[in-house]
């Protein structure tokens, strides 16, 4: 599945800068996201995002977790 996003200008120079000559930007974006601690992520998201429908998504997480064996 194919996505399009949207990068201010500036963005996308910067991101041309650090994307190897023969590397998709899939690629780049793969290689970028290989050493970010995502619980770190969300540590600095707590108390900025207002999360709806709370119960629903820990199920659905807690399904996926049992689905997969975690």
């Amino acid at each position: 599945m194919v996505k399009t996003i949207t990068v201010r200008d500036e963005v996308y120079k910067k991101l041309l800068a650090v994307k190897g000559k023969d590397e998709s930007f899939s690629e780049l974006f793969e290689r970028l996201m290989e050493n970010v601690n995502l619980i770190e992520i969300l540590k600095r998201l707590r108390g900025c995002v207002e999360i709806k429908d709370k119960n629903e998504i820990l199920s659905k997480i807690y399904a996926s977790r049992v689905e997969h064996g975690l």
